[in-house]
């Protein structure tokens, strides 16, 4: 055999060799593909009179229990779980045919807890389809090189568990603000090209074991995803599940309250009082939130001031703020320098109804107490401020 002959040679069992790899390869993406989807859900929630759409991974088959983002489920207390309809081996991929059958492939859920530092959330299912089991998660995390593979409900396209893949940059510790609120968690960031609807979806290894939760997408980089690592979803999964709060509109409608929506961030209340004037009562719709504690903020006006009170009846405001069961009041200035007396509390976002219910009155009763003395003050003036405001004008 010639050296021509010999280097031809080389050069094609390289080349069959290669061949022979990439197919390898492309064989295991599909069995890690095949593997996943088992584990994997579609997951629709209805918060504050909006729909949203995402992915989520089954974590525990004896318990029924599904790991998604706490921003996929928001403030919803109940969930409809698709897991992939097979036909010849293959996943039926249109979300049409998912809603059209819903009573046969719907799974009811429940939100039982969630944790927005991690954006993490836990929905308890009623039952599993045949052919459905939960996901092996890796015992540590993966490393910057490794190569992982994810399945998403994308938002972005018509197909349902929509397959991607990429590399791990990095694992670290990283505090970022989202749609969703303040995070802080060990990120595995990746180099993978994920959509809105592919939140709360898995992200595997080669070996197809749970690495992390795909959660956003970096706002000043392209192709570069933030996923919640595998440690801090054990983490997650074995601490106490803080429970979701109901949406606020479920709330004021279950306590029978006549609600009206008072600018984009808060509902209004009228409660008749004692002499049959009205005193109006705000509560906001989104949940402000410090680690497990989530509170919504609850407030009425008592008064509108020229000037600024005097210094006995803000001696009498701090005082009452000291002896009230709920809340304090406090004072802030318009910009057309008039003066807002207000008492404002703050009641947990996971109490009942009746509990809301209970906060507002005593709020809009507390408020029109103080509105009838801080009126009376108001208008008693001595000559000398009378001269004094009439000289002003």
């Amino acid at each position: 055999m010639n050296v021509f002959s010999k280097t031809l040679c080389v050069k094609t069992v390289v080349f069959l060799s290669a061949i022979i790899a990439a197919t390898s390869v492309c064989r295991a993406d599909v069995e890690v593909y095949n593997e996943t989807l088992k584990s994997t859900a579609w997951v629709l929630a209805k918060s504050d009179g909006s729909t949203s759409s995402g992915t989520g991974v089954l974590v525990d088959a004896e318990r029924k229990l599904l790991v998604t983002n706490f921003h996929v489920v928001g403030n919803a207390r109940a969930a409809v779980i698709f897991f992939p309809e097979l036909k010849n081996g293959k996943p039926v991929v249109e979300r049409s045919s998912y809603l059209k059958n819903v009573k046969k492939l719907g799974v009811r859920g429940r939100v039982l807890g969630v944790d927005r530092k991690r954006d993490l959330a836990l929905i308890e299912l009623d039952r599993l389809p045949e052919g459905v089991q939960a996901i092996t998660m890796a015992d540590s995390s993966a490393g910057p090189g490794e190569e992982v593979q994810s399945i998403g409900n994308s938002g972005s396209t018509e197909a349902l568990w929509v397959f991607t893949s990429g590399d791990v940059r990095s694992v670290y510790q990283k505090q970022f603000r989202t749609g969703a609120g303040e995070h802080d968690f060990l990120v595995c960031e990746t180099q993978s090209p994920i959509n809105p609807g592919d939140s709360g979806g898995p992200v595997v290894n080669a070996k197809g074991e749970l690495v992390a939760i795909c959660q956003s997408l970096s706002p000043k980089a392209r192709l570069i995803t933030y996923c919640v690592d595998i440690t801090e979803v054990k983490t997650f999964l074995d601490s106490d599940w803080k429970q979701a709060p109901l949406p606020v509109v479920d709330m004021l409608t279950k306590a029978e309250l006549k609600y009206a929506e008072a600018g984009k961030d808060a509902f209004q209340v009228d409660f008749e009082q004692a002499d049959k004037k009205q005193q109006t009562v705000f509560v906001t719709k989104e949940v402000e939130y410090f680690e497990q504690a989530d509170v919504r903020k609850v407030w009425s006006l008592a008064a509108t001031l020229k000037e600024a009170p005097s210094a006995e009846t803000t001696m009498k405001l701090l005082q009452q703020s000291a002896r009230t069961k709920l809340g304090a009041w406090t004072l802030e200035r318009t910009q057309a320098g008039d003066y807002l007396v207000i008492y404002v509390c703050k009641v947990d976002a996971t109490a009942t109804p009746r509990a809301l219910k209970s906060t507002m009155e005593y709020v809009a009763k507390l408020t029109s107490l103080a509105s009838k003395e801080l009126s009376v003050q108001s208008q008693t003036e001595s000559p000398e401020q009378i001269l004094s405001s009439w000289l002003s004008e």
